[in-house]
């Protein structure tokens, strides 16, 4: 792991390099309907990981792409990071 100076200190290059992609297009990613969120994790297929580091898109629910607008498909990587779909339902805030 190469140590990193600044906000980034203890994550190895690459991870440090996925935050910074993440940041860059996470307000963006949020303008899709139905993201409820983004995160860095790791991608996963059929239901079991793969171990590739990626951007994570959470979604209410996952749409088929035939039934997206053009404009409302999510890219599938972004500056070379992977991007996966993760459902994960509607998000409600907690009463309390």
């Amino acid at each position: 792991m190469t140590e990193n100076a600044g906000p980034l200190a203890g994550f190895s290059d690459e991870e440090a390099r996925i935050a910074q992609v993440r940041a860059r297009h996470e307000a963006d990613l949020l303008r899709f309907p139905n993201v409820v969120g983004v995160d860095e994790g790791i991608k996963t297929r059929g239901g079991e990981r793969t171990g590739d580091r990626c951007i994570v898109v959470y979604v209410a629910r996952k749409i088929p792409r035939d039934q997206l607008a053009p404009g409302d498909v999510l890219p599938t990587e972004l500056e070379g990071v992977p991007v996966d779909v993760v459902e994960i339902g509607p998000i409600e805030a907690l009463s309390g």
